[in-house]
């Protein structure tokens, strides 16, 4: 099988995957698709490489989580407001319920690297070393962002669970 086209089968299988972890970190769904194709391309750049490694879903999480972080440091996601959406964004998230809103709106009061440690530890179940890892910061870094970031989540969410408790 040539590279190219091993590429493009852990690609179409991986992508679902990445997609709803880029989701939580980007906020809305054509933000994430763009994250996931821009993390796919450094991965086919180096697929030679990528397709040696132990883990490649691990380096492939990593090299999303790392493109999101980049990003936001360039400030290269920027907002333009238009007056109507022309098509529904992915329908089927595969991302919880209804519920479920209220997390990804406290989510999106985090600060980037925040959000990005709480999604790697709680949605994807990495340790604080991986996410430190993933991340390229220590882990005392991991523990004291994730101990800030979940103190804000509970504040932001502590309004909002007695409503989803009544659900």
């Amino acid at each position: 099988m040539s590279d190219e086209e091993d590429f493009r089968q852990f690609a179409a299988s991986r992508q679902s995957q990445l997609l709803r972890s880029a989701y939580l970190l980007c906020e809305d769904w054509h933000g994430a698709e763009d994250l996931v194709q821009t993390a796919f391309g450094q991965l086919y750049r180096s697929w030679r490489r990528v397709k040696r490694v132990e883990y490649p879903d691990a380096y492939a999480k990593q090299v999303l989580y790392r493109c999101h972080l980049s990003a936001k440091r360039r400030k290269r996601f920027t907002t333009v407001p238009i007056d109507s959406v022309p098509e529904p964004a992915a329908p089927d998230s595969g991302i919880g319920d209804g519920n479920t809103e209220v997390l990804i709106e406290a989510l999106a009061g985090l600060p980037d690297r925040a959000r990005a440690v709480v999604v790697l530890r709680f949605w994807e179940d990495y340790s604080v070393a991986q996410t430190a890892g993933a991340l390229g910061i220590s882990e005392g870094t991991v523990k004291s962002q994730t101990s800030r970031a979940l103190a804000m989540l509970r504040t932001r969410i502590g309004d909002s669970l007695s409503d989803i408790r009544r659900d």
